[in-house]
């Protein structure tokens, strides 16, 4: 088979589809999250869209008017195309190390070991969305590495989302001497995204 080729399109039909809908949920009361299958959706959702709002809203405010005409670039395209992926991979990290350490710590949930069972769930789910396999494969390891570190009565409360915020700094294809002068705006940015997340699970939340 020949190369595959990503284009415009292939890049931002689903990723657009998952931010807009997110903003459109905002004005749509949100139903309490009960049971593990709905933690599933809440974990890939997010997670795809905190990764997604602040990638392609660091690209945009770096290239300015010029912003899509970049997108005819294939060497390019497939820069961003592995940024979204490992970022994403880490962002699912970090919301799912997250919600099972506040569950333990505000909901005494014990269960913790599905973490990994759902987090795994995710990743296989998302070979039909073209994942790369190495990604899936690395994020997987990162996870089990993290896993054994982890403490779940206080992962909550301690910076849980570093990891996706450096994880943006470090993929987003933008030039070095660039990135370094918004460092700390591009954390940032991540970080206050996350904070939302944060307030929506804990106003959700029905275990």
């Amino acid at each position: 088979m020949g190369k595959y080729k990503l284009t415009w399109r292939d890049l931002s039909l689903n990723d657009f589809k998952v931010y807009l809908f997110a903003l459109f949920k905002a004005f749509i009361p949100k139903k309490k999250i009960s049971n593990l299958d709905e933690l599933e959706i809440f974990i890939q959702e997010k997670s795809a869209w905190v990764s997604q709002v602040t990638l392609y809203g660091y690209l945009k405010t770096r290239m300015g008017t010029r912003y899509v005409l970049h997108f005819e670039n294939d060497t390019f395209m497939e820069s961003v195309n592995l940024a979204k992926w490992n970022m994403y991979s880490v962002a699912l990290q970090d919301l799912t190390f997250f919600i099972f350490s506040y569950l333990k710590s505000n909901h005494d949930y014990q269960d913790v070991k599905n973490a990994e069972e759902i987090f795994s769930k995710i990743l296989d789910d998302e070979t039909s969305n073209k994942m790369p396999a190495d990604v899936i494969q690395e994020a997987k390891r990162n996870f089990n590495e993290r896993l054994q570190n982890i403490d779940w009565d206080n992962y909550h409360s301690n910076l849980p989302f570093n990891p996706s915020a450096l994880s943006l700094y470090k993929w987003a294809p933008i030039a070095d001497e660039l990135k370094a002068l918004d460092r700390k705006i591009v954390l940032n940015s991540v970080i206050l995204k996350w904070d939302i997340v944060k307030k929506e699970f804990a106003e959700r939340i029905k275990f």
